[in-house]
């Protein structure tokens, strides 16, 4: 018999589908009390699941808004301002004294106190407690000891505005949140998984922090960015106030010691050296940067040496250190706090007013306390002084009171005409407070000190009231005085830069060699026996070109086919429009003749595309490409016919347009063409190439962004003078790093002449005067002497400078003396040591405004005609006749 299918397999399985049918009203929620009920396991799940979510982000994982804390965080505190004394507490004491509050074990509350120790901002630390920067872990919690910091005295613990709840097992007492009076979240930053969310807020500048706290009362604008204990850059662009969405790029500082070896001093957040090196060694192993050896030095600070190849631009392998290891990161901020018992995301202007608004309620609640306190304390006072100077307490009546219910209503009946002076209605505690005043008190009281505590008191009284009439100022002057105590402990550690973008593929060593077998059509890195095309890397791409028009862009690889009838296959550089290809294509078997000129910028890869129309059997005829937009002049020779009077001509590509790869091109001859070859190479048609200087990143760019060096041909330099006196020159690459001392960066000029003043140390610091002009030095040189201590007063590159030399001390009263440089010293070497300009005491020297200018050169003098360009053309010594004779010997070309 053959089994039903449809049908369910036995009673669980029938049971299962039962349960899942709507028509089945027997099954309810889990949260049903009848026990006859069947549960469905789904409702079970979102419960429980929700419970502990809810668990998880409330009691463990995500920091309050109000004091920032974590609840171990703040259990640990709370527990050691209960044993504070004024010393140093072991750590296992501190997580044993903890584990009456928090229960999730003594590893938490371990790892917890260590990371709060690390931070330098709670708790005082003695012993070893871990290196953020190597990442070395504390020392066992028996050897290392801790205690409250005094800011954590001044800000985080008052118990009289501590809100608080009985912990876990009932037992004691524990803050529902501490009365922090300080943006204590955002100085110190917080990281935290929670169920379904995550919290990940940065550490950012105490002093930046209570200056925008006071920007904020003040009803002004402010703007907060992270600050990180390791140092390091920071791009801030994307950082989006800290809210989800957001991002920024945190960089290494990076140090050019020589072109050989460079030290890394300072890591990013989150990073340690070890993993800065690790990432380092695996670029290197990977190919993507050449190292010859990386070296950790780092003790109290970061020096990570990185030790370069042979070769390798030190330059290039700062932007792919970059580019490929653990010198750059990219973290995305998530403002996640619990607020009202709810999880939310916030800004970090949010977080900063809500603590700022919390830490203005702390502080006038605790000054209403204060000024309970006070008013009690003048009330028994005043009390107390009526009581004695008015003897009430000899009284017979109150000798002599039957009970104590008489002796109080006597003693109220004596007070009575004093009520208006006190501060309050007088009760019978107050009454029998008096009663307990010792004899011994009252021998002893003075009605003059009794009046001066009394006038004490009223001033206190007067002086709480001004603050709470002006708590926004009094909450000013709480963050100022913060400031002032402890500001000068936190310097801003992390520079704000804006990053320049490193395409990968520009910096990524060349570690491989790409070859092509051209017979069989393949290309790649592992035919080693077949022509070598180019050094490149396992990031770049290639450009291959065929003779039938088409070319694609295909990534290196081992190796890989890509088709027969290669014409030209070379690395692919995308966005790149100083790369120009001139061709001319034959349109069909017999058509036209097309020349043209185009880019290749940006393509699909893997996709054909085509130089042609199209037509079957259209061939490239003439094929080059240019890094720089050169044209060259061709010459063409037609096939012969007795209708052409002419079957040689010369075509210039420097009078074809550059255009679009798509576009047809020009008509080059409308004749069949025999063959076309190079006559005479040409220059750029792109012209120069104009540079700018961006200071912000200390970069050049081609797009505008900064100070405008100039127009650069292929040989021109960069002339870079820094402010202690050392000068090099530079090419105009984008890669090229400069330091952040520059004096002087434009166009370097061999014949320009620059006049320096300067003090020489080795000559009593009298001011000497040279003329020279700079050298080209890819290695620094320094214009102002051997000895370190000598002092630039001026640099110029005025052609005829005047100088304005003002005197001072002794021989104050000396006219200035002016002094025309090109007449008083000529030029001479930048190592010249120069001419001493007076021995009198200077108190300064000026420049003055010139009184002549140098002459414009003719342009027509001494200009001599330019050589000859060099003729490439194969035929050029052979005559028409020849040319003709040879062709009709071999009418085909390809």
């Amino acid at each position: 018999m053959s089994e039903n299918l449809d049908e369910p397999k036995d009673d669980l399985e029938k049971d299962f589908n039962e349960a899942g049918s709507e028509e089945h009203s027997d099954y309810k929620p889990a949260d049903t009390k009848d026990a006859n009920v069947k549960h469905q396991l789904s409702g079970m799940y979102q419960n429980w699941f929700l419970d502990y979510a809810s668990y998880v982000i409330l009691e463990r994982a995500v920091p309050h808004i109000l004091d920032g804390l974590k609840p171990v965080q703040r259990r640990i505190l709370h527990s050691m301002r209960r044993m504070e004394d004024g010393r140093y507490n072991k750590v296992a004491n501190i997580v044993g004294h903890t584990m009456q509050f928090h229960p999730h074990g003594d590893a938490s509350i371990g790892d917890a106190l260590v990371q709060l120790g690390q931070k330098d901002l709670l708790i005082d630390c003695q012993g070893n407690w871990g290196n953020i920067l190597t990442g070395d872990s504390a020392a066992a919690p028996r050897y290392i000891e801790a205690r409250l910091s005094k800011f954590a005295l001044d800000v985080v613990f008052n118990p009289k505005t501590t809100e608080w709840k009985l912990s876990y097992d009932g037992r004691n007492r524990e803050p529902v949140t501490l009365p922090v009076k300080f943006p204590l979240l955002l100085v110190q930053g917080v990281e935290g998984i929670a169920v379904g969310l995550s919290s990940k807020i940065l550490p950012h500048n105490f002093n930046e922090l209570c200056d925008a706290a006071v920007r904020y009362l003040h009803h002004e604008e402010f703007q907060l960015y992270p600050d990180f204990q390791t140092g390091g850059s920071i791009d801030v662009s994307k950082y989006n106030d800290g809210e989800r969405g957001g991002a920024v790029r945190i960089r290494a500082r990076i140090e050019k010691i020589d072109n050989k070896t460079l030290a890394i001093r300072e890591i990013p957040y989150g990073k340690t050296v070890a993993s800065v090196c690790d990432s380092i060694v695996k670029a290197s192993e990977k190919g993507k940067i050449k190292v010859k050896k990386v070296e950790d030095l780092t003790s109290g600070n970061v020096e990570i040496l990185v030790h370069l190849a042979p070769g390798v631009s030190s330059d290039k392998t700062i932007d792919a250190l970059y580019a490929f290891t653990d010198c750059e990161v990219s973290i995305s901020p998530n403002c996640c706090v619990i607020d009202g018992q709810k999880p939310h995301f916030l800004t970090v202007s949010d977080v900063l007013r809500k603590s700022v608004d919390n830490t203005l309620a702390l502080l006038r609640r605790e000054l209403q306390i204060r000024r309970g306190e006070i008013m009690e304390s003048l009330h028994f006072a005043s009390l107390e002084k009526v009581f004695i100077e008015e003897r009430i307490y000899k009284d017979r009546e109150f000798e002599q009171a039957p009970n104590m219910d008489a002796a109080c209503e006597h003693i109220d009946l004596r007070l009575t005409p004093y009520y208006p002076t006190f501060v309050r209605e007088v009760t019978k505690d107050d009454i029998l407070r008096l009663m307990e005043i010792k004899m011994a008190r009252i021998l002893k009281f003075n009605s003059d000190k009794a009046e001066e505590a009394i006038a004490r008191m009223k001033a206190d009284i007067e002086e709480i009231d001004r603050h709470l009439d002006n708590i926004v100022e009094y909450t000013v002057d709480w963050f100022r005085m913060l400031q002032n105590k402890y500001g000068k402990n936190f310097p801003r550690r992390t520079e704000l830069r804006n990053f320049d973008t490193i395409d990968s593929a520009k910096v990524v060593e060349a570690n491989e060699k790409l070859y092509i077998n051209r017979e069989e059509g393949f290309i790649g890195t592992s035919l080693k026996k077949d022509e070598f095309l180019a050094n490149c890397s396992n990031l770049d791409d290639v450009i291959i070109f065929f003779r039938d028009g088409r070319y694609l862009v295909t990534p290196v690889a081992d190796k890989k086919f890509v088709g027969k009838n290669i014409l030209y296959a070379n690395v692919f550089k995308k966005n790149d429009k100083r790369t120009i290809y001139n061709l001319c294509y034959r349109d069909g078997k017999e058509g036209t003749t097309y020349i043209k000129r185009f880019a290749v910028t940006s393509v699909v890869r893997d996709r054909e595309y085509d130089v042609t129309q199209g037509t079957p059997d259209s061939r490239i005829t003439y094929f080059t490409a240019n890094p720089n937009g050169e044209a060259e002049i061709i010459k063409v020779t037609l096939k012969p016919n007795p209708r052409l009077r002419k079957i040689i001509f010369e075509e210039d590509f420097s009078k074809i347009g550059i255009k679009g790869r798509q576009a047809i091109g020009n008509i080059l001859t409308r004749n069949p063409v025999h063959k076309i070859s190079l006559k005479q190479r040409g220059g750029s048609t792109l012209g120069g190439r104009q540079v700018w200087f961006d200071s912000d990143v200390l970069r050049l760019n081609y797009d505008g962004r900064g100070d405008y060096l100039g127009e650069f041909q292929s040989d021109e330099l960069i002339l870079v003078v820094l402010n202690n006196g050392d000068f090099y020159t530079t090419n105009f690459d984008v890669n090229n790093h400069y330091e952040d001392n520059i004096r002087i960066i434009e166009k370097f000029s061999p014949d320009k002449v620059w006049t320096a003043v300067l003090y020489d140390a080795d000559q009593q610091n009298y001011p000497y005067i040279k003329r020279f002009c700079f050298e080209p030095f890819t290695r620094k040189q320094n214009y102002l002497g051997e000895n370190k201590n000598n002092r630039l007063i001026l640099l110029t590159d005025e052609y005829y400078p005047r100088l304005e030399v003002v005197f001072g001390g002794h021989d104050s009263f000396r006219e200035p003396l002016v002094v025309e440089a090109d007449e008083f010293i000529a030029v001479k070497g930048f190592k010249a040591k120069g001419k001493r300009l007076t021995t009198f005491t200077v108190e300064t020297i000026n420049e003055l405004e010139p009184t002549r200018q140098p002459e414009l050169p003719d342009d027509n003098a001494g200009n001599t005609p330019d050589e000859e360009p060099e003729n490439l053309d194969p035929d050029r010594d052979k005559s028409e006749g020849d040319i003709i004779d040879e062709i009709t010997g071999q009418m085909k070309l390809f």
